[in-house]
């Protein structure tokens, strides 16, 4: 009764959505939010007193909160709070390489995140610090953990000596800006591009740190993209396809998502139905 009487007064559905989902809270939220007039409609309408007979206390906590504006202002600034939060999240989950992206979003988050608060609470809280304002910073090679760090995995990476030695000699001139590093161009080019632009276009001074910094940074940043696979391999061994030997599937699931990767290159993709 409940839904039949809701589907009167709004054309919009609500939504059922996986916990499984990233931030399935905010995006049902964000729904409930689009569904505000015709919720209010609801419950001030015959049809709600009738049904509010049911269950008298349930239908009238309801109906104010429905009602009440400042429910509606913290839902909206719980929106603003999380949307540049939620939308960082859905740039970084897709297939393409963005870690090199990350700490620009990362900025711009913070940004946002500092007028959502303003907006709402008239004051600037100190969130959580990660940019280039940090005063603390310092360069990597000034930096005693990163140091520590980097020579570990470059003897993990290099075995040989002599190519540990010249990656070595690499690291230096990039971080002291010579040999090649110290054009006009590339220090300019250092705070406009993004970080793989970058070293596709000047990392050719230092080619082995080069290709290093150039498959970190073609990396996807998070893991969804390797959960789809297992998606798509429980549509295709299903109860009703158990027999299927496990080479098979895996011969399906690695053709299935190879086609949907070239498809998403397609000008189809982004228009009609299939438009994200």
């Amino acid at each position: 009764m409940r839904l039949s009487i809701f589907n009167s007064f709004s054309s919009l559905k609500l939504l059922s959505i996986a916990t499984t989902r990233i931030a399935f809270t905010i995006v049902m939220l964000k729904r409930f939010r689009q569904l505000k007039q015709g919720l209010r409609k609801m419950v001030i309408s015959n049809q709600w007193s009738s049904y509010k007979e049911d269950d008298v206390g349930k239908a009238t906590f309801v109906k104010e909160t429905l009602l009440d504006d400042v429910w509606w202002d913290k839902v909206d600034y719980i929106l603003a709070f999380t949307r540049p939060i939620y939308d960082v999240l859905r740039k970084t989950i897709t297939e393409a390489s963005c870690l090199h992206l990350v700490y620009e979003m990362w900025d711009s988050m913070i940004e946002e995140l500092r007028k959502a608060i303003y907006r709402n609470e008239k004051k600037v809280e100190n969130i959580i610090v990660m940019n280039s304002e940090d005063s603390n910073r310092v360069s990597p090679h000034h930096d005693l953990e990163l140091t520590r760090e980097r020579m570990k995995c470059f003897k993990r990476y290099f075995v040989d000596v002599e190519v540990r030695r010249q990656v070595n000699l690499e690291f230096a001139s990039f971080s002291d800006g010579r040999e090649g590093f110290d054009n006009i161009d590339s220090l300019s080019d250092m705070g406009k591009m993004d970080a793989k632009s970058w070293w596709l276009v000047h990392g050719a001074h230092a080619p082995i740190l080069q290709k290093i910094a150039l498959k970190l940074l073609g990396q996807p940043c998070s893991s969804p993209c390797c959960k789809r696979n297992w998606s798509t391999y429980s549509f295709i061994h299903s109860m009703k396809r158990n027999k299927m030997a496990p080479h098979r599937a895996e011969d399906l699931v690695f053709v299935h998502r190879n086609h949907r990767l070239l498809s998403m290159n397609s000008p189809q993709y982004h228009q009609e139905e299939t438009k994200l």
